[in-house]
């Protein structure tokens, strides 16, 4: 990380340095306000959700048929082979997200091409291209996290779901109950990540956990995973496991969710700001400053005041759905700093 040498650039170091790990008490305070955002979420959810799935609906009708067809001609050549159709839509569709989006991203971060690419990066003067040595390092963090880590904790989701009922079972949940499932699982991750984030941020657990995560101040795509182990557990895969499993899903809708969650975290750490994908800046920022930003959607951030600092920046006036062609740091350029 460059050091300044600005008298304010130094002091807002130090700012940023005493209040990179959360005290014990601001952590309970802010999970005892939590319970009103949630509460408020599932009274919404219930409120206009009949409203919303009913338009949904009429797209999803015309296509509901031949999914279902499709999964019973699945089910039907894994029958009695449940464990093999399980780990394909919970291991091997997952990977294929990862790896495949991550591949290109790769692609970019080490050869700088193409440039119609390289023009959306959010920190422009980094990674451009990235460390090999450091990549190669990351790389191997995260081939351990997935195998080692990611594939027994799978494991150990199929006996609980197994236990609780059938994931594979030979119906397809209703558009409904898909939809409301993937709302929890969202909410869910939200707050098992917000919080188990924020406690890695504790001044033990920083520096013997989380601060491995953090040698990349501006992250790339690959990072997404690149943690301690006991980290990988607790903050990057309960979140997003522990969902499907309180919930007993089908393996349709899990094997989604899995999916949409690495692609989701993968976009947050790319580094670039791309055309009609959600916007990585939230996360940019918090590899950049350590003590802002914590969570998923910025729900709980909000709430508890974690993204003050970073309401204050150009990267929040850019943070939204690019729907243009033009790079928002070119459209919304950083503010020229003085003597410039």
């Amino acid at each position: 990380m460059t050091v300044e040498t600005k008298p304010s650039d130094m002091r807002r170091a130090a700012a940023a340095g005493s209040s990179r790990q959360e005290g014990p008490g601001g952590l309970w305070d802010s999970v005892k306000k939590a319970a009103f955002v949630i509460g408020s979420g599932i009274l919404f959810l219930a409120a206009f959700g009949n409203s919303l799935t009913w338009h949904l609906q009429k797209f999803w009708g015309a296509s509901g048929d031949f999914w279902q067809n499709l999964w019973t001609k699945l089910y039907l050549m894994f029958e009695g082979h449940e464990a093999a159709l399980f780990y394909i839509g919970t291991m091997l569709l997952p990977t294929l997200a990862f790896w495949g989006s991550n591949a290109l991203l790769l692609l970019v971060d080490t050869t700088g091409k193409p440039s119609f690419i390289t023009r959306y990066r959010i920190q422009v003067d980094k990674n451009n291209p990235v460390d090999p040595a450091k990549l190669r390092h990351a790389v191997k963090s995260v081939l351990f996290n997935y195998v080692f880590i990611s594939g027994p904790m799978v494991v150990a989701v199929y006996n609980l779901m197994t236990w609780r009922g059938n994931p594979c079972g030979p119906e397809l949940p209703t558009f409904h109950w898909a939809l409301t499932e993937l709302a929890a699982f969202a909410i869910l991750e939200e707050v098992m990540f917000y919080y188990s984030h924020r406690l890695f941020h504790q001044p033990g657990l920083y520096k013997h956990f989380h601060k491995q995560h953090h040698e990349w101040t501006a992250p790339i795509g690959i990072v997404a995973i690149y943690a301690h182990p006991l980290e990988h557990v607790i903050s990057n895969t309960l979140p997003v496991v522990v969902g499907p499993v309180v919930l007993g899903s089908h393996l349709a809708t899990t094997s989604m969710w899995y999916c949409v969650a690495l692609v989701s975290t993968t976009i947050s750490h790319c580094g670039y700001h791309l055309p009609f994908l959600p916007s990585p800046e939230f996360h940019d920022f918090h590899h950049l400053r350590f003590n802002q930003c914590f969570g998923v959607f910025g729900v709980l951030d909000r709430l508890h005041g974690t993204d003050t600092k970073f309401r204050q920046t150009k990267q929040y006036e850019r943070h939204t759905l690019l729907t243009s062609l033009t790079p928002l740091n070119e459209s919304i350029p950083d503010t020229p700093k003085k003597g410039q």
